[in-house]
């Protein structure tokens, strides 16, 4: 689960802390300053930000509005750039992450790195995608060959087909399929199923009167899509609106984000020969046959009601409608490796009018998230041994265990909770595992072809090289080595079925954290977030799983009662909170952040 600051400067979160965040082949990490390439800082040039009395405002009374006092005069004197959304201490720090990333991967591209190497792979990526002329001229050819395939879809059974074969390449359209610890046996991994094939944020962008416009802008985009793609321009219009049609009738079928954040709504175990009953058009036994995977005596469908519903669209949905359904999301995924049309009517809509981004993102940044989706890990390796201090790891323990001493000390006195309940709750706090920096063993990347010639081509190949990786785990043991973050994303999470808490190097860094600081600066600031991250596994959600990772109710009835009276006050609290005029906050939506 991620981690936001509440607020948008990493001053406050020095100030007051409680307003910062209410199986495979492996090579063991660079620990060693001292093995570490040599990597020139000063080419980096967003600094990083530290605490500075001269951004306080003194005529504002911290006692009555210590948000204004810390942050009113920089909020004034650093508007949002354009090509961004939100800014704070995340964004600032995230930006010198990517310079960071930037830099290296232009070393990694220039080094003439032997063939098959890590290098050679991000420089192979990086080099294609900033070839913007190759691009332009390619157009949409080198997406021709998929669009073919699904221009031949005439029936059911071609239409199933090519969704699995699709599924086996990681492209997943209607549902996500991915492996995952068992919620009642987290020592070993199942495969888990799940509702998708919209492409609006959630189900609640096809109803609500309050988006009309974002419908009406979706079904105008997806006709520009098509139309670029060759189709004539009022057919695509009429299939526009037919694809509008399909995507609303799943949505209908769909649970809401507040439903998801359930996790019994996010695990429903059964057996392939049970699911294709429940599916009789559509086999779960002959999608796992073709992603290789020994899913037959269990995994998780679910969301029943949404695959009911895909089931008779399979049957009564026309074969044109799927066509031009598959058509636009495929264009639609790939976009951001296509020429500058495609790649401009998908920012338009999903960066300006979603999000209110009013500038697209320079080609490096697009290119190095590309760099990031396909081997992350891999540069994170990089980031690892260029920039990140082996102390800076040895501090952090340090932190970690001084606040996981102070949450031993609340479970041993909390006042409405009982002693049954509180045993439970000091066993989970005893596992707690905590994941500092990087992993202590990197993947193997040996397997993954790339080349020279095609963008799209090199993001496929990385696409299904990690998909495949991510299927071998099934019906396996959970390798809790892994981690679910790479070493430079500037964030931190909570896993549940690991019930363990992680913190990439990214974020070991200023404002939030410096080796050599006076220690209230780092509990200011990266102790709010070590605190925010161990209370995920007492949250709404993450009070569901118990001390070894299962999802497993460790509560007494009185004390799971007394604590839903507590939530329920945040709940309301936060629902009272109007962020733009019109729009109120979600507060069981949102109920995980704050507690």
């Amino acid at each position: 689960m991620n981690v936001r600051n509440l607020v948008p400067l990493g001053l406050t979160i020095a100030i007051a802390a409680s307003l910062a965040a209410c199986g495979k082949n492996e090579t063991a990490p660079a620990a060693s300053a001292d093995a570490k390439p040599a990597f020139d800082l000063s080419q980096i040039k967003t600094p990083l930000i530290s605490l500075n009395s001269a951004d306080l405002d003194p005529a504002i009374s911290a006692c009555t509005d210590l948000n204004g006092f810390v942050n009113s005069k920089w909020l004034k004197a650093n508007p949002v750039p354009g090509d961004q959304t939100t800014w704070g201490s995340f964004e600032i720090l995230r930006e010198r992450s990517l310079e960071v990333q930037h830099a290296l991967v232009q070393q990694a591209a220039a080094s003439q790195a032997k063939a098959g190497s890590v290098e050679a792979k991000i420089g192979d990526i990086w080099k294609t995608g900033n070839d913007e002329a190759k691009i332009e001229a390619a157009g949409l050819a080198p997406l021709q060959p998929q669009l073919d395939k699904i221009t031949a879809l005439n029936d059911t059974a071609a239409i199933t087909q090519y969704l699995r074969d699709s599924q086996a390449e990681g492209k997943g359209v209607l549902f996500s399929l991915f492996a995952n610890a068992d919620y009642k046996d987290s020592a070993n991994v199942i495969a888990y199923v799940g509702q998708g094939g919209l492409g609006l944020p959630e189900k609640g962008y096809y109803f609500d009167d309050a988006q009309a416009k974002i419908r009406d802008a979706y079904v105008a985009y997806i006709a520009q899509v098509l139309t670029l793609s060759g189709v004539d321009a009022a057919q695509a219009a009429e299939q526009a609106k037919a694809v509008m049609a399909f995507e609303t009738r799943l949505a209908k079928a769909s649970m809401s984000r507040i439903e998801m954040r359930d996790p019994a709504k996010r695990y429903n175990p059964l057996s392939a020969a049970d699911a294709d009953r429940l599916t009789p058009n559509f086999s779960w036994t002959a999608l796992f046959d073709t992603l290789k995977v020994p899913a037959a005596q269990k995994f998780s469908l679910a969301q029943p009601g949404f695959f009911g519903e895909m089931d008779k669209m399979l049957v009564d949905v026309p074969a044109s409608t799927w066509q031009a359904y598959l058509r636009f999301h495929t264009i639609d995924d790939a976009s951001p490796y296509l020429s500058s049309q495609f790649e401009k009517a998908n920012f338009d809509f999903y960066g300006t009018t979603l999000r209110g981004q009013k500038e697209m993102q320079p080609r490096w940044k697009r290119v190095l998230e590309s760099v990031n989706g396909g081997m992350g890990e891999a540069l994170g390796q990089l980031y690892v041994d260029a920039v990140f201090p082996a102390e800076s790891k040895v501090a952090m323990q340090h932190l970690v265990e001084n606040l996981s001493q102070a949450l031993k000390a609340r479970l041993e006195q909390l006042p409405w909770m009982g002693e049954e309940t509180r045993k439970k709750a000091l066993e989970k706090w005893a596992s707690f595992t905590p994941k500092i920096g990087y992993p202590d063993k990197w993947r193997d990347w040996a397997g993954l072809q790339t080349n020279g010639d095609s963008y799209l081509g090199n993001m496929e190949a990385a696409r299904a090289f990690n998909y495949r990786y991510m299927l071998d785990k099934i019906g396996k043991p959970v390798d809790k080595t892994e981690w679910g973050m790479t070493p430079q994303t500037v964030n931190a999470y909570y896993n549940a079925t690991k019930n363990e808490i992680v913190f990439p190097a990214a974020i070991l860094q200023a404002p939030f954290f410096d080796a050599k600081a006076d220690p209230a600066l780092n509990y200011g600031g990266i102790g709010a977030v070590i605190g925010h991250e161990m209370m995920h596994g007492y949250d709404d959600s993450g009070s569901q799983f118990a001390a070894n990772g299962n999802f497993d109710n460790w509560w007494t009835d009185a004390d799971r009662k007394a604590f839903t009276e507590r939530t329920d006050q945040l709940v309301a609290q936060f629902d009272g909170y109007e962020s733009v005029p019109g729009v109120f906050v979600k507060g069981k939506l949102t109920l995980g952040e704050n507690i």
